[in-house]
């Protein structure tokens, strides 16, 4: 059974040789998230902060927020890529993280050999590999190209390929940061089936978007922040209102 759990998660970015006033001046013409001023370790910004949440099996969570709000930072706390400075983070469950679908591909490698690398890189098992290895090179639909070392592939093959071996293993938590969209238009409506479909099998799913559409349709829950803070937790409807009140 799926779990996360956080309470009283923070996250600061420390900058010790900074001046508080002359930060703020100079990031003020930018989307920054979070808050600058003082923290662990002297001057700095702080991404998040006081976030407490609990998540079980069935769970679909929506992040909604302005740019800078906190939202992948939060994910990437979640998925465990990124550690807190603060508070404690409980994940029960195997993750799939689509926050960075090319993680752990390497361009000098062949497509086959990057699907075995990429899916030990997931935390699959070897078994796990072979019963999915020839699923994974059908969708890519890359044929003798997977032979051939990715830095061969054009942008649309690497990510063609990269989206297939993400999205083949079942996940008890699954990660997602904006929508994904990979190869042409035959290929993308394929893509939807099989990453909605994976949204459905996975025990927890936590998302990350401004469309209102997408989160109303896959999300149940909704965590709203600002400025790297929660301000609303609940239902999704409820909180796509409180962002966007009609």
């Amino acid at each position: 059974m799926a779990r996360i759990k956080l309470e009283n998660v923070g996250v600061h970015y420390a900058l010790p040789f900074a001046d508080a006033t002359s930060l703020r001046s100079a990031l003020s013409k930018i989307a920054l998230g979070g808050r600058i001023g003082d923290g662990l370790g002297g001057v700095g910004v702080t991404a998040l902060e006081g976030v407490n949440l609990e998540l079980f099996n069935g769970d679909r969570l929506g992040l909604i927020g302005p740019n800078g709000a906190g939202k992948t930072t939060l994910l990437q706390v979640m998925a465990s890529i990124l550690p807190p400075t603060s508070g404690r983070v409980v994940v029960e469950g195997r993750i799939s993280s689509l926050l960075s679908i090319h993680t752990g591909l390497d361009q000098e490698c062949s497509g086959l050999q990057n699907i075995r690398d990429r899916a030990r890189h997931m935390g699959c098992t070897e078994g796990e590999i072979r019963r999915q290895f020839d699923d994974i090179a059908e969708f890519s639909e890359l044929g003798d190209y997977l032979h051939l070392p990715m830095k061969t592939y054009s942008a649309g093959m690497r990510l063609r390929l990269a989206f297939a071996i993400a999205t083949a293993f079942e996940p008890e938590v699954l990660i997602l940061d904006e929508w994904i969209s990979a190869g042409d238009a035959q290929f993308q409506k394929k893509a939807q089936a099989r990453l909605s479909d994976l949204i459905e099998r996975a025990g927890i799913f936590a998302f990350a978007s401004h469309n209102r559409s997408l989160q109303s349709s896959f999300c149940t829950k909704g965590l709203v922040l600002e400025k790297g803070r929660p301000v609303f937790f609940g239902p999704i409807n409820e909180a796509l209102d409180y962002q966007n009140p009609t």
